[in-house]
């Protein structure tokens, strides 16, 4: 994420060969002007949550076709805010337009910085995804088009809250985007086309994995309250990141099912703390086994443990070949057979260079300039859940199907659309500063 941010307009255009080359689509979509949106038209764009993913998606949009502003900025860190609109504007003065009275601050300034927008325009949502279901709902009731950062919901009741509000933008003529990137990677896409055209046979295995060091934490600072220490450090809190399985494993979850074209059906699988001592609700380990309706299985493994076997992508067997690929392999190769050696590949990307964080953006607005249906709302949801299907599984120790999951009811930040900066997080520390850790064999999930 942090070269993303790092990346300037002029480095995109330098390198990408789509955009130097000024072509006239992006994904099959025109980016001929209509009139929903001429040359002169301006996109507003609003950011809501302004740490480094949030700073590196506003560049992005702002480095697309067409006349972009930044016009709005929301987060409950000032500190944060500041930094963010500093790096942007000093990459892009021309697009940054936001004064004063235009940086929000505070629960209920997402609602803010989207009112503050015109019909048509877009907000990009980079929160802590415990909040996501909530922005999109409120983005899309107002009118607005939307980038959602992944992940999209944590539980259950918040996936369906993203797939209602889905439809609810297809009816309004609205653009929904996710932040699964890996879904614009031309060489992922042209690898991907080919296991579907049966270049290694039938798919019988997939592994996604997210191997490597420990996941940061700090320290709660004197004077902070509870609420904000647990934002801070959101991927360490189950309620707003949905776990390190879900968080940081979607990106190559989701690759394995686009190459399998399918959802699973269910799951088990385990996890824990082994080597962990924050104080946080962080398992240090997952191991997941899903089945997908034709009896085939992925498989998940996820550790951030300090000094042992670090690997991120994902490794798919088929019938006659394999084939190594996804989120954190930026040459995906095809192989005859299952030996993974030089001598066996029988395929690599040749193509231009592709920038998928800057792709995703390019094709969202083109579809905004000319009018055309994009909406990655229900795809990005069942994404989602493929991870906290895992989640769920691992931390109960039970065998639960995805028609269970879907049906739950449970929530982990119950009330989360009304809380304030001075309400107590769903979850508590103790008398002796530790939080409530999932238990195999005793957490209820369902």
């Amino acid at each position: 994420m942090s070269k993303q941010a790092e990346t300037s307009r002029r480095n995109f255009l330098k390198t990408s060969t789509a955009a130097a080359a000024g072509v006239a689509t992006l994904g099959g979509l025109s980016l001929a002007r209509s009139a929903h949106a001429g040359e002169n038209n301006t996109i507003k764009i609003a950011l809501v949550g302004c740490g480094g993913r949030g700073t590196g998606a506003a560049l992005q949009a702002l480095s697309t076709r067409g006349p972009t502003k930044l016009w709005a900025m929301a987060d409950v860190f000032p500190e944060r805010q500041q930094l963010s609109l500093r790096s942007l504007t000093q990459q892009l003065p021309k697009q940054i337009d936001v004064p004063k009275e235009r940086q929000f601050i505070g629960m209920d300034a997402y609602q803010k910085a989207i009112d503050s927008l015109d019909p048509g325009d877009i907000v990009l949502l980079a929160t802590p995804p415990g909040f996501r279901p909530i922005h999109v709902e409120y983005a899309v009731e107002k009118g607005r088009h939307v980038f959602m950062e992944k992940s999209f919901a944590v539980d259950a009741p918040g996936i369906r809250r993203i797939l209602k509000a889905g439809e609810m933008a297809k009816q309004k003529n609205l653009k929904i985007a996710g932040g699964l990137m890996s879904r614009h990677y031309t060489p992922l896409e042209e690898a991907v086309a080919r296991i579907h055209d049966g270049d290694i046979g039938k798919v019988i295995t997939c592994w996604a994995y997210r191997e490597h060091g420990p996941v940061g934490f700090s320290p709660k600072p004197a004077g902070m309250n509870e609420l904000g220490h647990q934002i801070r450090n959101y991927s360490c809190f189950t309620w707003l990141n949905g776990s390190f399985l879900l968080d940081w494993l979607i990106h190559n979850l989701d690759v394995c099912c686009w190459v399998k074209d399918a959802w699973p059906v269910s799951a088990q699988g385990h996890g824990g703390r082994q080597t962990r001592t924050e104080p946080d609700q962080l398992f240090d380990h997952y191991a997941v086994e899903y089945s997908f309706p034709d009896g085939t299985r992925l498989f998940a493994q996820g550790r951030h443990i300090a000094r042992c076997w670090d690997f991120w992508g994902v490794q798919v067997h088929g019938a006659k070949g394999s084939a190594i690929l996804g989120e954190g392999i930026p040459d995906p190769l095809l192989y005859q057979g299952h030996q993974q050696s030089r001598d066996h590949v029988t395929w690599r990307y040749k193509g231009p260079q592709c920038h998928h964080y800057q792709r995703e953006h390019d094709l969202l607005f083109a579809a905004i300039r000319a009018d055309q249906p994009y909406n990655e709302a229900e795809r990005s949801a069942k994404a989602a859940m493929v991870g906290i299907l895992g989640r769920m599984a691992a931390e109960s120790g039970k065998l639960i199907t995805w028609d269970e999951a879907m049906a739950s009811n449970r929530q982990l930040a119950p009330g989360l659309d009304h809380y304030t900066w001075n309400s107590n997080p769903p979850v508590m520390p103790d008398a002796h500063g530790h939080y409530p850790i999932a238990m195999p064999g005793t957490t209820q999930v369902l």
